[in-house]
């Protein structure tokens, strides 16, 4: 299969020259008038020659006299044949708008998440619209409502959420803002809660092998997060929450013209949680006390006549946690065993532009440049363990696309180079590297709007740690009959481990750390190397009148080589090399089903098999459910003239046992069972619309009350051996409720 990828990606493409045929193709306008359609696309049939119309729907295409049948096609319209038999004669056609396309057509409103029958690539895309069905106040919590994504707590006191994908953590996902990687490195552990959730104007989430144009890191998946245009977004938006946990919310957006080519925008984002709390009565607070400030600057350049646009973002964060005992004082008890407790300080920095460049003459060329810089800074300590971490960050990429003969044939090339520093203190070790990156992409895409779309990607990177190597990615998407799609993909993902920083959780107890296998170049460490399979099926059908459609989607992950976190000694944390073999399995099945006018049901159950060869055995791995069903139910009331409706939205989840990594030489007090029990969850919210002007929400998490009751293992004794926050897989603070409301001038 890797052969045949390698193979694939490089057959070279061989264009022949023909005589001329001239024509123009046009569409009818809302007053019944012919206009120049720009962008058709024209073929001959069963041959790759092709053609693209101009601004003013003129094209030229070359001729053979065994050519007969003339392809036009557009987005949106009818594809029509034409037969040419005057080839002298000029061609004029007019092209009817039809409805009747294998994508998915909403009038009345438009779907909250929606999945493309026509992309290469399984993609979820996920709107602003759904984000409003629960608080949303950062990214991790942007996902409760989408069965694609698995969200737990990392741990027992950090109160850091934590999502999955395919069965394997966020360090295996490619998480990006706009396009330009974002969460990673230092920013890997809490990085999600830092992007507020109304900053977010859509979610695209794509299983599997990514693009080569995004880099070589994925391998479960990617992330992009679209963030609000500051000339689409609201002049004004206010959004304020609270909750009965005493957590309070700000957020608000400021966005101005200034002139013509230049739109700025202001996004202020507060939150405050000061209040202990110990439901559980274990001496450990159940969620940290938290101070943070976010902002950011987003500048806006378009010149549609020159066809330039730009986005320039600047952005602060200041983020304080504090967490341990209840009678933790960090003025007097801090690095002390007077009482555990934790504090985590971190300070962020960064400047990200985009440049894009649409050629007016010829559109389907065009030139993005993207380049980013960060500073991150971290300072913390759990107990007596010190945690820093400083990471300056540089991230360059230019990409060209254009297409070959037709729009048929489309490709994407370009060059990228990162730049890494990391400087870590763990404890009274120091850990310094630096890491680059060069690399080269192309990437070619055949779509004929019919049948068949697939994508072929090879990229070529030069690291100095990881040294060359090739990473090639392929997608296809074939439509066996209407309204389906049936996908394949696979590809090689590539990627350092930053241990530390991706396993905090490992300093909240008192486990011994330990790195084996020395003989790497990062911690003594070698690269993590996988390779992704998986098939997707989806099926759109009508369901007694009414709209739904179906998923089937199967992917594995087999790891080449793996950083292994051993937890099964519980008074150690062994990091080394995989030895054997580590896959994950995943199986997902999907059913959305719009059962009557504005009520959407959304059902979703998951198995995984998530397996590693440990030093002591080959075991699933901690924590991860092989089971899980997931129910969502919403509902909106007609919208009346003045804008006013309410909206409904209800999250039901279920999980199914989970391993716990062994504990069997701890004291039988400190003992653990095998597994988990099975976890339930419900949420719920409801929003009344006033006016488009102005909304409340009232909400509710987890309104069942399940709490896992001792989540903290050794909580009488958090200086002694087997003390660990590491075993949770439920809820600790039991049922919440929020209220909030949201303000805004268009």
């Amino acid at each position: 299969m890797k052969q045949f990828l390698y193979i694939l990606l490089i057959l070279p493409i061989v264009c022949f020259s023909q005589d001329k045929i001239k024509g123009t193709i046009m569409e009818t306008d809302t007053n019944n008038k012919s206009i120049p359609l720009s962008g058709a696309n024209l073929h001959w049939l069963d041959t790759t020659v092709g053609a693209v119309t101009d601004f003013d729907g003129n094209f030229t295409i070359g001729y053979k006299p065994e050519y007969k049948k003339l392809i036009v096609s557009f987005v949106g319209y009818k594809t029509d044949t034409l037969t040419i038999t005057n080839p002298q004669k000029t061609v004029k056609h007019t092209l009817k708008s039809t409805s009747d396309l294998d994508e998915v057509v909403i009038t009345s409103r438009k779907q909250a998440t929606s999945k493309s029958y026509l992309s290469a690539q399984n993609v979820i895309n996920v709107s602003s619209d759904e984000l409003l069905k629960a608080a949303c106040c950062n990214l991790s919590e942007s996902f409760e409502t989408n069965p694609s994504i698995d969200v737990n707590f990392a741990d027992a006191v950090s109160g850091t959420r934590q999502i999955k994908m395919l069965g394997l953590t966020s360090p295996y996902i490619l998480i990006v803002n706009e396009s330009i990687p974002s969460i990673r490195g230092a920013s890997q552990a809490y990085g999600l809660s830092f992007i507020p959730g109304t900053w977010v104007e859509s979610i695209q989430i794509t299983k599997g092998a990514g693009s080569v144009v995004n880099g070589y890191e994925s391998i479960a998946g990617q992330i992009n997060t679209e963030l609000q245009k500051p000339s689409d977004d609201n002049k004004l938006f206010v959004n304020l929450y609270g909750a009965t946990s005493e957590r309070v919310e700000l957020n608000t957006h400021f966005n101005t013209k200034v002139s013509d080519k230049w739109h700025t925008g202001l996004y202020v984002h507060g939150n405050r949680h000061n209040k202990k709390h110990d439901v559980n009565d274990d001496g450990f607070m159940d969620m940290p006390l938290y101070n943070q400030i976010n902002l950011m600057n987003r500048w806006q350049y378009t010149n549609a006549e020159k066809g330039f646009v730009s986005f320039i973002n600047l952005r602060y964060l200041n983020d304080e946690k504090q967490t341990g005992q209840i009678n933790f004082n960090p003025d007097t008890d801090k690095l002390t065993t007077n009482a555990w407790g934790s504090e985590i300080d971190t300070r962020r920095y960064e400047i990200s532009a985009k440049l894009g460049y649409v050629n007016p003459e010829i559109p389907w060329q065009s030139i993005g440049v993207q380049t980013a810089f960060s500073h991150h800074q971290q300072d913390s300590y759990f107990g007596l363990n010190l945690y820093n971490i400083a990471h300056n960050s540089v991230f360059a990429n230019a990409i060209y696309n254009s297409i070959i003969s037709d729009s048929r044939h489309k490709i994407k090339t370009g060059v990228s180079y990162t730049y890494d520093h990391y400087d870590e203190l763990v404890n009274t070790s120091d850990f310094e590297r630096t890491e680059t990156s060069v690399g080269a992409f192309f990437e070619y895409n055949f779509d004929n709007l019919e049948k068949l779309n697939f994508s072929a990607g090879l990229r070529i990177d030069q690291h100095n740690l990881l040294g060359f190597f090739v990473t090639p990615r392929l997608h296809v998407k074939y439509t066996p009959w209407e309204k389906s799609a049936f996908r394949l993909s696979a590809g090689r993902g590539k990627r350092s481990a930053n241990i530390f920083t991706e396993n905090q959780s490992i300093f909240a107890t008192s486990r011994q750390i330990n790195i084996l296998n020395t003989t790497g170049k990062i911690y003594g460490l070698d690269p993590e190397i996988a390779w992704n399979y998986g098939v997707s099926y989806l099926q759109g059908f009508n369901l007694f009148g009414r709209k739904a459609d179906v998923t089937f989607d199967f992917y594995r992950t087999d790891f080449q080589n793996q950083i292994v976190v051993d937890y099964e000694n519980p008074q150690e944390v062994n990091f080394y090399n995989l030895t054997g073999s580590s896959y994950a399995n995943s199986f997902q099945t999907e059913i959305n089903y719009n059962m009557f006018q504005h009520f959407d049901v959304r059902l979703a159950y998951k198995y995984y098999e998530v397996k590693t060869d440990y030093l002591t055995g080959t075991f699933d791995r901690p924590l991860t459910p092989k089971h899980r069903f997931f129910a969502n139910a919403s509902y909106e009331t007609l919208l009346k003239e003045n804008g006013s409706q309410w909206r409904f939205d209800a999250t039901f989840n279920w999980l199914g046992k989970q391993r716990f990594s062994s504990t069997k030489s701890n004291p039988l007090q400190y003992q653990l069972g095998d597994y988990t029990p099975t976890v339930s969850t419900l949420n719920a919210q409801v929003t009344k619309v006033f006016s488009p002007k102005f909304e409340i929400y009232l909400g509710g998490e987890n309104i069942t009350n399940v709490r896992q009751n001792n989540p903290v293992v050794g909580a009488d004794d958090p200086f002694g051996s087997s003390f660990d926050t590491t075993f949770v897989y439920g809820p600790i603070f039991g049922s919440m409720y929020y209220a909030g409301l949201r303000f805004k001038i268009k």
